[in-house]
């Protein structure tokens, strides 16, 4: 494990063992990684409240931002989701098997249904709900469309190549393809 680990108020982040947290991003509080996960280059997870659950063999990507509101309200990420780069999460469900793209924000008690996609650049206002089998896009977000296979395999292929590509990261110095 690597990355910056930082208590607050007794709560110290958990990392599980087969996760990958990249050294230079932050995790600090009460925030928890699951098996397989893997925080990238730039992130911050900042659960100074209610805190934060990242699921199995999810992605954050290089610069994501994860905060939760003041008000009581956490911030989850389900198991196989991608989250590009650059996205903000605050105090936000993202079901599992879900994608937020690029540069996307989703804010405070919007769900992102399981099988759900956010586009990059979306911006999911407050207490939205991104239904199972929507992509959503623009600012602020609406249904595009519904979403196809070719999609779904696509979520699923990328969870896979970040999961093959932590474990390069976590390889021993020089082993790494």
């Amino acid at each position: 494990m690597s990355g910056l680990i930082v208590p607050f108020k007794g709560f110290v982040p958990k990392v599980a063992p087969s996760a990958f947290v990249a050294q230079n991003a932050t995790l600090i509080g009460d925030v928890e990684i699951a098996a397989n996960a893997n925080i990238w280059f730039g992130c911050i997870l900042r659960g100074d409240g209610p805190g934060i659950r990242v699921g199995e063999n999810s992605n954050l990507q290089d610069g994501t931002v994860v905060h939760i509101a003041s008000r009581g309200l956490m911030t989850t990420v389900g198991r196989n989701v991608t989250v590009g780069h650059m996205v903000l999460l605050h105090a936000c469900e993202i079901q599992d098997e879900s994608f937020v793209g690029m540069n996307a924000t989703v804010l405070d008690g919007a769900v992102v249904e399981t099988g759900a996609m956010v586009a990059a650049g979306a911006v999911v206002t407050p207490r939205k709900i991104v239904r199972k089998g929507e992509l959503w896009a623009g600012n602020p977000a609406q249904k595009l469309r519904d979403l196809t296979e070719k999609d779904y395999e696509t979520f699923r292929r990328v969870v896979a190549q970040y999961v093959q590509l932590s474990r390069a990261y976590m390889a021993p110095a020089g082993d790494a393809e």
